[in-house]
C-alpha cells in the first residue's frame, strides 16, 4: 500500500470590512480568496520529506508536483485533511485545469481522535503533547505568515521546518493511535495470496486468535488480536449459523 502523510499551509484570505464584529462578508467585499503557500509530504516507510512551495518552485509547479503525489497514492494520511487540505488542493488542481486524481483512502487523523477519546483539545499538538510524542515546530503566528508572503527568506525557512515537522509529528500520531482506527483501509488487500491472517491495519502476520465475535444478530466470526499494532479485527468466514430457534 502507497501511503502518504501530507500537510499544507496556505494564505489568509483579504477582505475589506467595517468593524471587528463583522460576521459575514459579502463575497464583493473579498479582495484575495487565499491559496497555497506550500506543502509537505513523505511516503510511508521513507526518510525523505518532499517540500514545495511558491518561493522555491512557482506557484503552478508546486501543485503539480502534489497532484503527482497524489495521483500515485492507495491511502493519504492527513489532519483535518477532509475539510481543508484535500478540499483546498482539489481546488487548485481545477483551476490548472487537472483533472481528479487517481482514486485513494483517506484516513483523516482529527476525525479518529474526535470519533474515540475526548481529548482537552482537538488539535494536533495538543493531543500529540498528551500522548507523549513529538510536537509541532513553535512560530510567531500571523507574524510568520505576513513575512512569508512579504518574501523575508528567514521566514519562509521557518515556514518549511514548520510545515515538515507536521509530518513527523502526523506520522507519529497515526502510527500511535493505528490500533483504534475502525474501517482503516484493508492493508491485507495489498498483499498476494497471503497464507496467514493479515492485520487490516499495519499488514502485521503476528494474529492471535481472541474469541468469538457476534457482530451481527445471528452470524459468529473469528476475533483476532494483531500483536504488533494492537488492532482487533475479525475473519471474513462465518464460524457457525444461528440455530433455528434463535428469535430475530
Amino acid at each position: 500500500m502507497n501511503v502518504l502523510y501530507i500537510d499544507i499551509e496556505t494564505a489568509p484570505a483579504t477582505a475589506r470590512i467595517w468593524g471587528l464584529k463583522t460576521r459575514f462578508v459579502p463575497i464583493s467585499q473579498v479582495v484575495d480568496r487565499g491559496y497555497t503557500l506550500c506543502w509537505a509530504a513523505r511516503w510511508e516507510g521513507k526518510k525523505k520529506i518532499h517540500f514545495a512551495s511558491e518561493w522555491q518552485h512557482g506557484h503552478e509547479e508546486m501543485i503539480r508536483q502534489a497532484y503527482e503525489l497524489l495521483d500515485q497514492a492507495d491511502m493519504v494520511v492527513h489532519y483535518n485533511g477532509k475539510k481543508f487540505d484535500i478540499p483546498t488542493l482539489n481546488r487548485e488542481f481545477a483551476i490548472l485545469g487537472l483533472s481528479p486524481p487517481t482514486n485513494y483512502h483517506q484516513l483523516d487523523m482529527f476525525q479518529i481522535v474526535r470519533q474515540n477519546f475526548r481529548f482537552l483539545s482537538n488539535s494536533m499538538d495538543s493531543v500529540a503533547s498528551e500522548l507523549g510524542l513529538q510536537r509541532k515546530t513553535e512560530h510567531k503566528g500571523m507574524q510568520l505568515w505576513e513575512e512569508v508572503m512579504a518574501g523575508d527568506k528567514k521566514a519562509q525557512a521557518v515556514m518549511k521546518k514548520y510545515n515538515c515537522q507536521d509530518i513527523v509529528v502526523l506520522e507519529e500520531l497515526y502510527r500511535y493511535l493505528r490500533p483504534w482506527i475502525k474501517n482503516h483501509p484493508n492493508r491485507g488487500l495489498y498483499i498476494d495470496n497471503p497464507q496467514e491472517p493479515v492485520c487490516p491495519n499495519c499488514g502485521g502476520t503476528s494474529v492471535q486468535k481472541r474469541g468469538v465475535e457476534r457482530p451481527a444478530r445471528s452470524n459468529a466470526y473469528q476475533r483476532y488480536k494483531c500483536m504488533d499494532c494492537g488492532a482487533n479485527s475479525r475473519g471474513r468466514v462465518v464460524l457457525y449459523k444461528s440455530s433455528e430457534n434463535l428469535l430475530l
